[in-house]
């Protein structure tokens, strides 16, 4: 059972990339997934989640208005979609994976990806 992320790259200021987080060996829709970022010399933070049931989502401050996040049951992937980054957005991306019996969002996670990196730099 794993999760997989792709997407990231090197982008200007201002651009966009989306994110996507692949599941393997289970089905995303008893899931609850968050994306968490960590730039070097800093704490993994959490970015954004995507609830089980009622797909309710959460967003860090630092993000809210310009990431939005979203999930393709048939697909088994989750997207970040990430516009008008900035270079402050750059770091490793993580998904993880949380078996959820209800919705909301949880704050420990079973499965996390290797990450992909996203560097915005001029």
């Amino acid at each position: 059972l794993e999760v997989v992320e792709s997407g990231g790259g090197l982008v200007e200021p201002g651009g966009s990339l989306r994110l996507s987080c692949a599941a393997s060996g289970f089905t995303l829709d008893y899931y609850a997934i968050g994306w968490f970022r960590q730039a070097p010399g800093k704490e993994r933070e959490r970015v954004s989640c995507i609830a089980r049931i009622d797909d309710r989502t959460y967003y860090a401050n630092s993000v809210k208005g310009r990431f939005t996040i979203s999930r393709d049951n048939a697909a088994n992937t989750v997207y970040l979609q990430m516009n008008s980054l900035k270079p402050e957005d750059t770091a490793i991306y993580y998904c993880a994976a949380r078996l959820m019996l209800t919705g909301g969002c949880p704050t420990d996670y079973d499965y996390w990806g290797q990450g992909t990196q996203v560097t915005v730099s001029s």
